[in-house]
């Protein structure tokens, strides 16, 4: 069987610090605004927190022979800041730094090659007391930072990530106030501090370029609803690429509000009068610091809308059908062409850098059979309706650099504790024990076949 994804196509799963890791208080971490919101009382579905969770600090090289038994190519892992600088700022954790290092190289002998995001959302607590994202000082911390962790694992890592999903760290955690830190600040705050993090961006991707001891791939990866036209004729296909373009009021889960500054060097024309006198116009230097070149393009998606065109010609969103698949969160209606038609209306908007699908998964209420095996074929049927639609982008010509699996395994769904499980592997929480799901081995076929059986 022939494939049509390129030869360099990377094939991954991902996680992230705080949904995996624990030991929150071990080895000199410093807390971060996770470790406080899950002490708020109601934040946390059934008052859970990231204590514990799947204990990966400890239990790191069973992970990564799991990770080498499905065949990974690559893992996409997060480092926790507060880890290695328990202040944010200042002096570094040596042992906090020092359980990167050994993870790293852990999954350099399994054969998995590590893409290291920066920042997954667990901010440092005593930089949050600081003003956090609302202090322009932030740029430079998030800079100071980056230098420390290119320095110790530049050697041996050479894909990057800087930001996960800000509309989500942004939107749901100052805006609506229903992830950490759970508060919610007036709308021009929050379109400041959008500012900082796109410059906290930039000046990660230059330090990065600056310390590096080798060549380096850059990108980010933000959140990306899909706009899926409702028909393929050329009316539906356009009302759903203008999508893409466009902030329809002053809503911060919009693609185009965070990708255009980076990738085109200005925010959509129709930003200012979205968010009207809470707007402020960035500095010429501000959003040239924004515009870094990058190496990819970021996806994250799971799920989106499906849109037709209006009389106007404007896009109108039909209604998922009575009974569409979906996950165990609300929001997730599986839609199977999302990934094909954000790689290729991001490709158009953005020019031919690789799109890399940084997350893409389906949660479900999985559990061990009386077999001892976990069967979640459900999640089978929806990795393989998205992944064709990638192929279908491959074989189209859309230059395309990777896929990874949400998540690796199990683990602490933010506001909504344990209860969703998204792995490829089973985690028992109170044993700890893991076990791979029919999932995990469906994927190691379409690795082996290089996505031709799908």
């Amino acid at each position: 069987m022939s494939s049509p994804f390129p030869p360099d196509f990377t094939w991954g799963a991902a996680a992230a610090a705080y949904q995996i890791e624990g030991a929150w208080n071990e080895d000199g971490k410093g807390p971060s605004v996770w470790d406080m919101m899950c002490r708020v009382p109601g934040k946390v579905l059934r008052g859970e927190s990231g204590d514990v969770a799947c204990d990966h600090y400890h239990r790191y090289a069973g992970d990564v022979a799991l990770m080498k038994e499905i065949e990974l190519q690559a893992y996409r892992l997060s480092l926790s800041w507060a880890r290695i600088l328990p202040e944010g700022t200042g002096k570094v954790n040596a042992k906090g730094l020092d359980f990167y290092n050994r993870l790293v190289d852990t999954l350099l002998e399994a054969g998995v090659t590590p893409w290291v995001t920066l920042f997954h959302w667990d901010y440092p607590l005593a930089l949050h007391r600081r003003g956090g994202w609302m202090n322009r000082e932030s740029v430079e911390w998030f800079a100071d930072y980056t230098e420390i962790v290119v320095k110790a694992l530049g050697d041996r890592v050479s894909h990057w990530m800087t930001l996960n999903e800000p509309q989500c760290f942004i939107g749901l955690g100052y805006d609506q106030g229903i992830h950490a830190p759970g508060i919610s600040v007036p709308k021009r705050e929050l379109v400041r501090m959008m500012h900082h993090v796109l410059m906290a961006h930039g000046r990660a991707v230059q330090t990065i370029r600056a310390v590096s001891p080798q060549p380096a791939k850059i990108g980010f990866a933000p959140a990306c609803n899909a706009k899926v036209p409702a028909t393929e004729s050329a009316a539906d296909i356009e009302a759903a690429r203008c999508d893409y373009s466009r902030v329809p009021g002053s809503n911060l889960f919009n693609a185009a509000l965070w990708a255009d500054p980076i990738y085109l060097g200005k925010y959509p024309e129709d930003a200012p009068k979205a968010f009207g006198e809470d707007w402020e116009e960035p500095s010429p230097e501000d959003m040239q610091l924004m515009a870094q070149p990058l190496d990819f393009i970021g996806l994250n998606c799971y799920t989106g809308d499906i849109v037709r065109a209006g009389e106007d010609g404007q896009p109108v969103v039909v209604p998922f059908e009575m009974g569409n698949p979906c996950g165990t969160l609300p929001w997730l209606n599986v839609l199977p062409d999302a990934l094909y038609w954000s790689a290729r209306f991001l490709s158009e908007r953005y020019g031919r850098l690789p799109v890399v699908v940084t997350e893409n998964g389906l949660c479900g209420l999985d559990s061990v059979s009386l077999d001892g095996k976990v069967h979640d074929p459900q999640r089978i049927d929806c990795m393989h309706r998205y992944l064709k639609g990638l192929k279908r982008a491959a074989a189209e010509g859309i230059p395309l650099g990777g896929y990874f699996y949400w998540s690796i395994m199990d683990n602490f769904e933010w506001a909504e504790g344990y209860r969703p499980r998204f792995g490829m592997t089973h985690v028992d929480y109170p044993t700890q024990k893991r076990t791979l799901k029919d999932s995990a081995y469906w994927y190691r076929e379409v690795i082996r076949s290089h996505g031709a059986n799908l």
